[in-house]
Formats: structure tokens, sequence, C-alpha cells
């Protein structure tokens, strides 16, 4: 449907390799990983984006029609979500002269970025527990829907660098708010929903955060609130809530959710679901038995990953284990649960679930690995 000529002006995907390869081994001290790791997270994100360029090429994906518009770029007015991402790569090809294959690798890039940051935080979520559970970090930092999803031309590398980075903040709010703030930013010019979503956690975490004085609850509290007012009309009118008059304007939006894109082997009906069960199914389904194509076994096999590790969290919580690492909880609890409420009630389409919880299923992999392996908040203290 959409015609154009990928891989023209070719030179510059090697040089761009080039360049992304050296960077890798220069910001990846920021986020405290070494440069094996580095490296490998780098070629291993750059072999999905290859994957990925091969499968719209040839089965056609939402990057095509970016690439294609920015092409026949008609003057349309800016706005966030789509048209940015159509702004941003009609910027790189008629200025900067880059083409499909390079726009993908820039894409690529920007999702190992968020990758990174999500590795930093797992590594320091693990860092003194055993082998064993070191290893399921690990597993999970690379598992392909990762990797796959977030380095193709269009929102969801820009979105899921925006979410790593604002995961490694909450870390360390008292260093990293200029950087929780640019996530925020990010986020919010490909998804206001969810760029709003963050401001709403971060406003949150500030007011309930006992360690924070009442000065500071008082500023950052205002400032975020701030933002927040500015930012939810904005994604109102992006998802098309605008003129809602009441609740039953409300009820209609997400009843028409629920009934689209209920085409296709990946479709769900989750309008007749029970709230748990359409989260439980926006997170770790499809399961393996469900599976139809080998995108959907692959993403399966990840979720029966996923499943087991919120398994060994829910003991953890059971037992009453400590997080073995200092971090803003109350933000990151805050912004699943509003992303998970949000995404999983208007979602049918599995395949769009597999990619889009990626926005914010990190949070919870993190917080649950922070107590998994972590009885004694002391003994952890000893040790470092």
């Amino acid at each position: 449907m959409y015609q154009f000529d990928a891989f023209s002006n070719i030179i510059w995907a090697p040089i761009l390799f080039s360049i992304f390869l050296i960077l890798s081994l220069k910001v990846c001290n920021y986020f405290k990983i070494n440069y094996k790791l580095s490296l490998s997270l780098y070629l291993w994100h750059t072999l999905f984006c290859v994957v990925y360029i091969w499968f719209a090429l040839n089965f056609g994906a939402d990057s095509n029609k970016y690439y294609y518009n920015a092409l026949n770029f008609d003057n349309r007015d800016f706005n966030f979500g789509t048209s940015f991402i159509i702004y941003f790569t009609y910027f790189l090809h008629n200025f900067l002269g880059f083409s499909y294959v390079d726009q993908f690798l820039i894409h690529g890039f920007i999702g190992y970025i968020g990758l990174l940051a999500f590795a930093g935080s797992i590594k320091q979520a693990t860092l003194y527990k055993s082998k064993n559970i070191k290893l399921l970090g690990w597993v999970i930092v690379f598992l392909p829907s990762i990797s796959f999803w977030t380095t193709a031309l269009g929102k969801d590398a820009i979105s899921f660098m925006a979410l790593g980075l604002a995961l490694w903040s909450a870390l360390d709010f008292k260093k990293r708010k200029l950087l929780l703030f640019f996530s925020i930013f990010s986020m919010f010019m490909v998804r206001p929903h969810i760029g709003a979503a963050l401001a709403i956690a971060f406003a949150f975490s500030i007011i309930f955060d006992k360690r924070t004085s009442l000065y500071i609850k008082v500023f950052f509290g205002t400032i975020a609130f701030i933002i927040t007012a500015f930012i939810i009309p904005i994604m109102i009118n992006y998802i098309g809530l605008s003129e809602a008059d009441g609740l039953s304007d409300v009820d209609a939006y997400v009843d028409k959710r629920q009934n689209s894109n209920l085409s296709g082997g990946s479709s769900l009906d989750i309008a007749s679901m029970s709230l748990p069960m359409q989260m439980l199914s926006y997170l770790f389904r499809p399961l393996p038995f469900e599976a139809h194509t080998l995108f959907a076994l692959i993403a399966s096999l990840d979720n029966i990953i996923l499943i087991y590790l919120l398994i060994l969290g829910i003991v953890a919580y059971l037992e009453k284990s400590k997080p073995s690492i200092e971090s803003n909880r109350i933000f990151l609890w805050v912004y699943f649960f509003i992303c998970l409420m949000m995404l999983a009630t208007t979602t049918a389409n599995l395949g769009i679930a597999m990619r889009q919880k990626w926005m914010f299923l990190p949070c919870l992999i993190f917080l649950l690995l922070s107590v998994i392996g972590t009885k004694n908040k002391e003994l952890v203290k000893s040790l470092k």
C-alpha cells in the first residue's frame, strides 16, 4: 500500500550503526552498566531492529505509514502522537537525508537508551541477590518482546525510552528530577495520556512521601499539579473525550474502545470480563496454547517468565520481604496501576497489548525483583 524506497542513500546506515555503537560504550557509565553488557544489549537490540525492518517491509507496519506520510508531507497541523512522529520523520528525511532504514536505526538507539536504563535499574534491584535472582533479572532484560517492539520507527521506541528514564529517575529523585521531567515530556509528545499518568504519579509521590519535608512537598507538588492541569486537557482531547458531557459519554467511549480492533487472531473480547481478568489478560496473555503465530508464541513464552516472576513477588510480599534498594515506590506503583487500569479496560486486541504494556510493565518488574530474595533489610544493609 505504501510505496517508497526503503534503502535510498544507504551509505548512512553503517555510519549511524558505528556512531551508536560508540555512544553505547559512553552512556552505559551513567546507568552503571559495564562495557561488555552495554555492547551486548546494543547488538541484541539492533538485531531485532533488523528483524523488524524485514517484518515491516514484507508484512506491513505502522512504520511504513509514518515514513510514507513524511515523504508526502502536506503541512498538516502539529499535534501529539502520530502527528509528532510524522513531523520527526519528515525532519530526519528532508533536512538530514535519512532513509527508512536509517530512521529505524535512530529509533532503535532511542529504544536502546530505554533498555539500558531498565537494565541499570534491574542491576541495582538484584545487586546483592543470589545468582538465580540475578539471572532471572537479566533473562527479563533480554526478553525478545521488549527489544522487538522498541526498535521500530514509531511511538514505542520513544515511549519506552521515556519509561526507562523515569524508572531510573525513581531510584534517586533528588539527583534525577530533571531526567524525570524530560521523560514526562518525551512520553507526552508521543502518548499524552501516558505522559499525564507519569505526571500524576509524580505528584502523588511527592505529596505522600513521608521522607519529604513540607516545603519540598508544597513546592514540587505545586509544580506537578500545574503540569498535570496543563496536560490533562490536551490528553482528553487527544483520546477523543473533549466533548464528553458526563459519565455516560465516558462509558460509551470505553465501550467503543473495548469493541474496537476485534478482528484477527490476536483479538480478545474483554468487555464481558471482570476487572481483575481484564488486567491479568492484558499483562500475561497470550499463553502458549493461545498462540497462533510465531511472534505470539515467543510473546507467550515471555509471559510465562513474567508470571513466574509475579508468583515469586507475591510470595516475597506475603513473607514481608523488604526492598533491597531505595526508590520512590509510590511513584512506580501509582504509575503502574493508572496505566494498567486505563489500558486494560480499553484494549481488546492482544497484539496491541503485547507492545503497549512495555510502557509500564518494567515498573512492576523492578518492584518485584527488589523484594524477591530479601527477607531482612538489615541483612542487605550489612552486605553493602
